[in-house]
């Protein structure tokens, strides 16, 4: 009997994000994506001594895990993309030996650095050149505190390697570096898409820990001879992505036009639009916003906000308390809810504290205004505060572009929570689209599709996108 099995290339996105991590198998067929999840496993932050790590070496595992499942199930793959967080890094000696556990951006190392740092450099000129929007966390901070702190790792250290180029060094055993991931750095010339060497020279960071960027949609290597045995995959191609997850999530937006702004909504929010080219103006410096890279060399002009971080330690806090409550029951008790106070979302003060629900309490106590009571109001209160946040992006955003936006589209996880999407329509006055879920990770696996041939660009990649995955639309209420 003739099989009429239809094999399907099989593309799979490995993507962490700050809380979790997981393999996700994708596979292109009669034009649409479909998407499976192998393996979800947990990502933490460890205390120790004096500094917040990510543990790389158990992150590593779970990855093996997945690509292992993977195999398990008999998937026919033909590359393997990653992607994560922006700004931090690990450092490889000469040897290929990794010298440390990245430290979590949210580690107080940066503590006024940048105020120190532009003692040496016109924050003017930094911008025209870099782009980047200043924050404490970003990798040009972190290492010029380590050398502010004498640390020793800088002195035999042969190259810096973001998160995603270390899974894929360990995996291939190639150390380079992806465009949009180096774009989080702050030390990126922003219109060459090169390093601005000038900008480490200044600093006096070590020149050479900067190696070679490859763009999106290139092959990075092969899985080695040890790590194809041991996962059971094979030789198969580690491809380069968007490994910035922005910039893959950015990809998998399913509208182009130039008036339809994207938000990506998770742990943070990330508010803009896609550009041919950066705009590194004084008015888009103050307003602030940031120049990152995206799939197709593109730019991502969008401005980084705190996003659900202040709901997602919420929600952790009253599980610890032993009174756990799902985004199911509190969304609709939160709806009907009354609440006037706003919080700045972005403060330092809700950057990491100790306790976010006390965190918001005294600010509102401090800033005489009513505190929210019970959970419902808490979860009503920092809604419509992030809702308040992107309607200002948008407000600045429409003053850099040449028309206003007519519409917002949300993507990631975040687009699933239906009192924000709609808080963010009646606060913008626009419509919102949310939708698809699960950007990232489409958007990874078709960057590897298009590395491929299977998809020819990306408007291509869109249209499979719109295609594949339904979205809703919010309009604003009267």
């Amino acid at each position: 009997m003739k099989n009429n099995t239809v094999v399907k290339n099989t593309y799979l996105a490995v993507d962490f994000g700050g809380g979790s991590g997981r393999v996700m198998a994708g596979s292109l067929f009669q034009g649409k994506l479909e998407l499976e999840e192998v393996y979800r496993f947990p990502n933490r932050q460890v205390k120790l001594g004096k500094h917040l790590y990510w543990d790389f070496p158990a992150l590593f595992a779970e990855m093996m895990n997945g690509l292992k499942e993977a195999a398990r199930r008999g998937y026919a793959v033909k590359g393997i993309g990653i992607d994560t967080w922006g700004v931090d890094f690990g450092l490889i000696d000469k040897n290929g030996n990794l010298l440390g556990n990245p430290v979590c951006y949210r580690d107080s190392r940066t503590d006024g650095t940048p105020d120190k740092v532009f003692r040496q450099l016109d924050p003017r000129d930094h911008y025209r050149t870099t782009g980047i929007q200043v924050m404490s966390i970003n990798t040009l901070f972190q290492l010029y505190s380590m050398k502010e702190a004498g640390d020793p790792q800088l002195a035999v250290a042969d190259k810096l390697l973001f998160m995603p180029d270390l899974f894929s060094y360990f995996l291939t055993g190639v150390a380079d570096t992806e465009y949009s991931i180096a774009s989080t750095s702050e030390l990126l010339d922003a219109r060459g898409r090169c390093w601005s060497v000038d900008t480490a020279r200044a600093l006096g960071l070590p020149e050479h820990l900067f190696g070679r960027l490859v763009m999106p949609g290139t092959v990075r290597g092969r899985l080695t001879d040890e790590v194809a045995r041991e996962t059971g995959l094979g030789a198969v191609d580690v491809i380069a992505v968007g490994s910035h997850d922005t910039a893959s999530a950015v990809a998998a937006v399913p509208v182009t036009d130039d008036t339809v702004a994207f938000l990506s909504s998770g742990t943070w929010s990330l508010l803009g639009v896609e550009l041919d080219e950066p705009i590194l103006t004084e008015e888009a410096r103050l307003a602030p916003f940031t120049n990152e890279g995206g799939v197709g060399g593109r730019i991502c002009f969008l401005q980084n906000i705190t996003g659900l971080w202040i709901v997602q330690r919420l929600m952790a806090e009253w599980k610890q308390r032993g009174e756990e409550q799902t985004y199911d029951e509190l969304i609709p008790q939160a709806e009907s809810a009354v609440v006037t106070a706003c919080i700045p979302v972005d403060d330092a003060c809700f950057m990491n504290p100790g306790n976010m629900e006390a965190a918001i309490l005294g600010y509102c106590r401090e800033h005489g205004l009513p505190q929210p009571q019970g959970k419902a109001e808490m979860m009503k209160c920092v809604l419509q505060s992030l809702a308040l946040k992107y309607k200002d992006a948008v407000s600045r955003l429409n003053r850099l572009l040449p028309a206003p936006v007519s519409r917002l589209n949300i993507i990631g996880g975040g687009s699933q929570n239906r009192l924000l999407n709609q808080l963010t329509a009646d606060a913008l006055g626009i419509p919102v689209q949310a939708g698809p879920v699960e950007a990232t990770a489409i958007g990874n696996i078709l960057t590897q599709a298009m590395a491929k041939g299977e998809v020819a660009g990306l408007d291509e990649l869109r249209g499979i996108v719109a295609r594949s995955f339904a979205s809703q639309l919010y309009y604003p209420r009267k």
